[in-house]
C-alpha cells in the first residue's frame, strides 16, 4: 500500500527527533523519497511549529536554543518531559490548537511529539501507541470523531491508557468512563449564543442555521443553536439548513445555498449563521450569482474564524480559543505529569479532575451589515 503524507511526516519527524537536526539530502535517503518532496514536507511541518529550518536543515523544536522562560518544576529534574499529542489534522482549526499546546510545552522544558489521525477514529488507538512508544510520559488527545456515536464506538480505549492524559475539544458521553478524564474545550453554545444575540441586537428575527454534521465541532455547533433559541424563547422559521463540502458533494452544497435563497426570498429569513468559515464562503460567492447580496440581503456569521477575515466581504465570525485550548491542555498535562496538580494531601483524596469550558468571542466585521428600516429594531447599530 502506498505511504501517504502523513505517514510519511510522521516518520520524518521521528528521524528529526532522533538526531536532534538533519539536512533535507539525509532525511531524503532515510525516507527513500526525493529531496523536493522533503523540502515541500519540511515547509509544511516548519509552518505548522513542528519542525524548524535552519540553512539547508532541519531540527527538532526548540534544539539549540536559550533556556525556557519557565522552568522546570522543582524536583523534576533535568530530565526533559515527554508529552505526545494525537489530533485529527494539523490544518484548519487545530494547527493553532498544536500550536498553543506546543508554546506552552516549551515555555515549561517539555517536548511535545505529534501524531495525525486524518479523522480516521479507528486508527487513533494505534496512534497513541505510537506516541507512547516515542516516549510519551502523557497524552493530549483529540479523536478523530466524526459521528455523534463515534465517542462511544471509538472511545473507550482513552480511558485505559496508562498515562495521564487530557481529552482537547471533545467531550465524553455523561455517565461513561470518559467523562472522569481532564479535558479542555471551546464552549461552542456559548459562541452560537453571542452571535445569535448579535444578530437580534441589529434588528433581524430569528436567524437561521446553516451547518454540517461532520463533526463534533458541527454537532456541538447544531446543539448550541437549539440551546440558544430555547435560552432567548425563540422559535427558527425554518429547520436548520444541513450544508455538506463543496468539493466532495456540490449537488449537497447547492441544494443547502438554494434552500438559503428560497428563505431569504420569501421573507422567513433575514440573517444567518453559518458553519464554517469555508462553506460561509463559498455560500455567500454563490448567493451573489443567485441575486442574494450579504450584507444588503442577508446578515451573515460565519463559525470558526479561521479564514473569515480574507473573503470579498470580511465575514463577522465567532472565533473559538483554539490557541489557549492547545495551551491550557498542556498546562494541565504537565502539571499532572509533575505532581503540581496531582499531590495528593496526607490522607487525602486526589485532587479534582477538571472540565476547562474557554468561551469563544465574536469578532464584528462586514458581512452582518446595518439594520435597514424594515427591521423592527429602532437601534442604530453598525457592524
Amino acid at each position: 500500500m502506498r505511504e501517504s503524507a502523513a505517514e510519511r511526516h510522521d516518520r520524518l519527524l521521528e528521524l528529526v527527533r532522533a538526531r536532534g537536526s538533519a539536512r533535507v539530502s539525509e532525511l531524503a535517503d532515510h525516507l527513500g523519497v526525493s529531496p523536493v518532496t522533503v523540502r515541500r514536507d519540511v515547509e509544511f511541518l516548519a509552518t505548522e511549529g513542528r519542525l524548524d529550518r535552519v540553512h539547508g536543515s532541519v531540527s527538532w523544536p526548540g534544539a539549540g536554543q536559550a533556556a525556557p522562560a519557565v522552568a522546570p518544576a522543582a524536583g523534576a529534574g533535568s530530565r526533559e518531559l515527554v508529552i505526545g499529542m494525537l489530533a485529527p489534522n494539523a490544518t484548519y482549526y487545530f494547527a493553532e490548537v498544536i500550536r498553543g499546546a506546543h508554546e506552552a510545552a516549551a515555555a515549561a522544558g517539555a517536548r511535545l511529539i505529534l501524531r495525525i489521525s486524518d479523522y480516521r477514529p479507528q486508527e487513533d488507538a494505534g496512534r497513541a501507541a505510537g506516541l507512547l512508544a516515542a516516549g510519551a510520559e502523557g497524552l493530549l488527545i483529540a479523536p478523530g470523531w466524526k459521528e455523534p456515536d463515534d465517542p462511544v464506538e471509538h472511545g473507550a480505549w482513552i480511558a485505559g491508557l496508562p498515562v495521564p492524559t487530557v481529552l482537547l475539544e471533545r467531550r465524553g458521553v455523561p455517565g461513561r468512563e470518559l467523562d472522569d478524564l481532564d479535558r479542555v474545550c471551546s464552549d461552542h453554545s456559548h459562541g452560537v449564543l453571542i452571535a445569535v444575540r448579535h444578530l437580534l441586537g441589529l434588528g433581524h428575527a430569528t436567524p437561521l442555521l446553516v451547518a454540517r454534521a461532520d463533526s463534533p465541532t458541527a454537532i456541538a455547533v447544531r446543539a448550541g443553536y437549539r440551546h440558544a433559541l430555547d435560552a432567548l424563547g425563540l422559535k427558527s422559521p425554518v429547520a436548520p439548513i444541513g450544508s455538506v463540502s463543496a468539493e466532495t458533494d456540490p449537488d449537497g452544497f447547492e441544494h443547502a445555498v438554494r434552500a438559503l435563497r428560497t428563505a431569504v426570498a420569501s421573507g422567513r429569513a433575514t440573517a444567518a449563521l453559518v458553519h464554517n468559515d469555508v462553506d460561509a464562503i463559498r455560500i455567500v460567492q454563490r448567493l451573489a450569482e443567485l441575486g442574494v447580496r450579504v450584507p444588503d440581503d442577508l446578515a451573515l456569521v460565519a463559525y470558526d474564524d479561521e479564514v473569515a477575515a480574507l473573503a470579498d466581504i470580511p465575514l463577522t465570525a465567532v472565533a473559538p480559543p483554539k490557541h489557549e485550548v492547545g495551551r491550557y491542555a498542556a498546562e494541565l498535562l504537565i502539571e499532572r505529569l509533575r505532581g503540581t496538580a496531582g499531590r495528593r494531601p496526607a490522607g487525602g483524596e486526589e485532587p479534582p479532575r477538571r472540565h476547562v469550558d474557554l468561551l469563544p468571542r465574536l469578532r464584528v466585521r462586514s458581512s452582518c451589515g446595518a439594520p435597514s428600516e424594515t427591521l423592527r429594531s429602532p437601534m442604530s447599530v453598525h457592524s
